[in-house]
This record gives C-alpha cells, sequence and structure tokens, in this order.
C-alpha cells in the first residue's frame, strides 16, 4: 500500500511488526551474528564470519526456515545448538538497534498529531516478538504504543479485533490493520 492510499479516517491503527514497522532481516542478521559468535566460542573454531555469510545468503536464497538446517549441515554442527539458536531469537540482547522504515516514521509522526492510538498486532511467539519490539528505537512513539499479540489472544479464545475495538471504546470499523510495507 503506497503511503497516500493509507486511510486517515479510523480512531485505531494496528500495525503488524515484521516487515511493516522494521525490517526482519535486520533483526535476523544479528540473530546470526550472535548465534555465530557463540559457536565460535563453543566450537573453538575460526567460523563466525564465514557462518554469519553463509546464513546470510542462505536467508536470500532459500528463505527463513532453511537457515538453521543448512547451517547445520553446512559447519557439521550438532542438531541440539537449534535451542540455543532459537533462545538467541527469544532473548539475545542485539548489539544494534532495529530502525523503523521511513514511511513509518512519516505516518507516525502525522498520526500522533490527531487523537489516534496506535498499536502493534502481531502474530508469531509472543515472547520472540516482544523481544524484537524491545530492540526497535521508537523515537518516542511507544510512549502510548500499545501491543497485542495474535497467539496470545487466540490461546485465550478471543477475536483480536472485537477485543481491541473493545479496548478502546471504538466500533471494529473504526480499525485499520496494516499487514504490508507501506511505500512511498
Amino acid at each position: 500500500m503506497k503511503i497516500s492510499e493509507f486511510p486517515r479516517d479510523k480512531k485505531v491503527y494496528l500495525f503488524e511488526l515484521d516487515n511493516v514497522l522494521y525490517p526482519k532481516q535486520d533483526f535476523l542478521l544479528q540473530v546470526y551474528y550472535l548465534f555465530a559468535q557463540f559457536l565460535e566460542f563453543t566450537e573453538a573454531r575460526p567460523i563466525s564470519a564465514e557462518m554469519v555469510s553463509f546464513m546470510k545468503e542462505t536467508l536470500v536464497e532459500k528463505g527463513e526456515d532453511a537457515v538453521f538446517d543448512e547451517t547445520l549441515t553446512q559447519f557439521n554442527l550438532k542438531a541440539e545448538y537449534r535451542e540455543n539458536f532459537e533462545r538467541l531469537q527469544v532473548n539475545g540482547h542485539l548489539p544494534l538497534k532495529l530502525f523503523l522504515f521511513d514511511e513509518i516514521k512519516t505516518l507516525f509522526k502525522e498520526l500522533s498529531t490527531v487523537d489516534v492510538q496506535i498499536a502493534v498486532l502481531t502474530k508469531g511467539n509472543p515472547a520472540l516478538q516482544l523481544n524484537k519490539l524491545r530492540h526497535i528505537d521508537w523515537e518516542g512513539y511507544d510512549r502510548k504504543l500499545k501491543v497485542y499479540f495474535v497467539d496470545e489472544l487466540a490461546f485465550r479464545n478471543i477475536e483480536p479485533f472485537t477485543y481491541i475495538a473493545s479496548e478502546n471504546n471504538v466500533n471494529v470499523e473504526d480499525l485499520h490493520f496494516t499487514k504490508t510495507k507501506l511505500t512511498k
């Protein structure tokens, strides 16, 4: 969706997290770096730089789901490292901040001048998504930001849009959900 086509008549604006607010690849590459550093130390082999490069290429060529298994095979690693890899995604402290897309910053600036609620509605493991949220440079936009986790609401048998509308004292029609990247 082009930012010029973005509706400006709603009361609550919901945004998915990955590849909507920030480039998910920025998070993944930092996790790959942390994992490679961990393995270099644990295995006592100087493989970190080569591993990060391999993981990045695999991400681009085959997708996120292929990265761990391909890396396991390429570097002859033990399958039990999967737990460490997954733990780093959920709990790892990233070396660098994640930055909002410019279009999102522009939109947030505009929306902050009117009386609307900005929120994140994100799908996936809530602990993992929360770790990503912690590392975003919000530039102050997080002061009034609400966060909702689809998986958490589903676990409690709660329909997300109805719940969010009720919590914000608006009708479901007053919500707008953006789940794709905005463009100029």
